[in-house]
């Protein structure tokens, strides 16, 4: 005899709640999310030193600033305008079909699954799951296999305060999110790479599941002629070196003015030292999450560097180290705090150009003119972030016109992705669907539109048998449009 999985029975279950109960409303969404708030606020120390326990080196001031803020705010916002987001839409009905009335209701979609990824592993897990609570959705949550400990502590803590109906975590490697993302979801939001998002959307297409994915690529990061670069040099190293680089939208790539590239490079190195006065040992300055992706960083360097490049190791402070060693008395964590480094004379063919890098290096391109940064970036996939540091408003605009990417943040990075009323997503290979505030609030939820029709309706006219009265309105319409 063949017995469901535990994540079959888990969406079965909630599969059966989600359909017995379609009317999800307000209050019970409110007393979710405020749940929700008082978990993070209780166990929030806890779950600092699962994530520190899975990264090895990771501050918990990190993780405060880069997760619990950020799901704080989403939380308040979305508690302060959830009657707003809720409230049924009036929408203007055309003279033809007058007196008849239309609206639109916001319906909760059933069940929502979450694949979240393991860099910010409470942020990327809970966010999605803030917008499908508040939109009445029943959350089932698989998060990532290389933090287990952040993940056991998800799973234990999200049962204590939740019923599995409601929301609930599965845990397992890479074949159970496999199986999870072949579940019949009413939506999946997956977050990750490329190339397992295609997998992700090909598993839930089967169902005809709707997707959210949040995925990544090259991000590239404009310098300006008139670019102030001291201050632009300590807003690209904090973008680039903000948990190791490993941040979906961190600049991946610079494109720098010919000429500028001694006055970068000190501006950068100085930059690093001012974040980072050390870096083996330093809880802020997070370790590549395995030696798995340790060593594909390295081998990224080293082919670029057997190609022609030009790899610039930034060592910072007396306990500064390379990266092959280790300072004593942190484990084998230190030995993945990977150094910074500027790429020089890179090129499209190299696999540092190619591929999305997710760490510390950050390889520079010269160029002579603008069109030659927008003709760049537009022979690459459509990023998922585009960063423009300069003052020159033409300059800047002509860039946001010419280029399409998930979103932009000017004179600064990563800043977009803060400002819970711009939506977050991609476009292209960077993904598809966009959540925070209300995007996400709609976007998992079904807008219903619903046609309230009048007791008399001139739409009796334009009924069979068609003859002269129907040709008669038929020809005021057609003046009337």
């Amino acid at each position: 005899m063949h017995l469901p999985s535990p994540w079959q029975q888990a969406f079965e279950l909630q599969y059966q709640a989600s359909r017995q109960h379609v009317d999800v409303p307000e209050l019970v969404r409110r007393e979710r999310l405020l749940r929700l708030q008082k978990l993070l606020h209780e166990h929030g120390t806890t779950l600092a030193a699962a994530v520190q326990a899975d990264f090895g080196v990771r501050s918990p001031q990190l993780t405060e600033m880069a997760d619990f803020m950020v799901l704080r705010t989403m939380l308040q916002q979305t508690l302060r305008q959830l009657k707003r987001w809720m409230r049924t839409q009036r929408v203007w009905t055309p003279l033809h079909l007058l007196p008849a009335m239309a609206r639109i209701e916001r319906q909760p979609l059933g069940v929502v699954g979450i694949i979240s990824p393991w860099n910010y592993p409470l942020q990327l897990a809970l966010g999605p799951a803030i917008a499908a609570l508040a939109a009445g959705n029943r959350v089932m949550l698989k998060p990532s296999e290389l933090t287990p400990h952040t993940s056991a502590q998800l799973a234990h803590v999200i049962g204590q305060f939740f019923s599995p109906e409601e929301f609930c975590v599965i845990q397992g490697d890479a074949q159970v999110a496999s199986q999870f993302a072949g579940l019949p979801f009413d939506h999946l939001v997956f977050t990750g790479s490329t190339a397992v998002g295609r997998k992700v959307a090909m598993a839930a297409a089967q169902h005809l599941t709707p997707t959210t994915l949040e995925l990544g690529g090259k991000s590239p990061c404009i310098i300006g002629n008139d670019c102030d670069l001291a201050q632009a040099a300590v807003r690209i190293a904090h973008g680039k070196l903000l948990n190791a680089g490993q941040t979906c939208i961190a600049p991946d790539y610079l494109l720098l003015p010919r000429g500028r590239e001694q006055a970068f490079e000190q501006a950068y190195r100085k930059a690093v030292a001012q974040l980072f006065p050390a870096l083996a040992g330093n809880p802020d300055y997070a370790a590549i999450i395995n030696q798995k992706h340790f060593n594909r960083l390295r081998n990224l360097a080293q082919q670029a560097e057997s190609e022609g490049a030009h790899v610039q190791w930034l060592e910072v402070g007396p306990a500064s180290a390379s990266p092959a060693s280790a300072a004593p008395g942190w484990g084998d964590a230190v030995q993945r705090q990977m150094t910074p480094a500027l790429v020089w004379n890179v090129h499209s063919e190299m696999d540092i150009m190619r591929e999305e890098i997710f760490g510390p290096l950050l390889p520079v391109i010269s160029y002579d003119h603008l069109d030659d940064v927008v003709k760049a970036i537009n022979a690459g996939e459509r990023p998922l972030a585009l960063y423009w540091f300069g003052q020159d408003v033409q300059q800047r605009d002509s860039v946001l016109r010419r280029t399409v990417s998930g979103g932009v943040t000017v004179n600064d990075t990563l800043m977009h992705v803060a400002h819970d009323n711009l939506p977050f997503g991609g476009v292209g290979s960077s993904g598809w669907g966009a959540y925070h505030g209300e995007h996400g609030f709609l976007r998992f939820s079904h807008q219903k539109g619903v046609f309230l029709q009048a007791k008399w309706s001139p739409a009796a006219w334009l009924y069979p048998p068609y003859g002269a009265k129907f040709e008669r309105v038929m020809a005021l319409l057609k003046r009337l449009h």
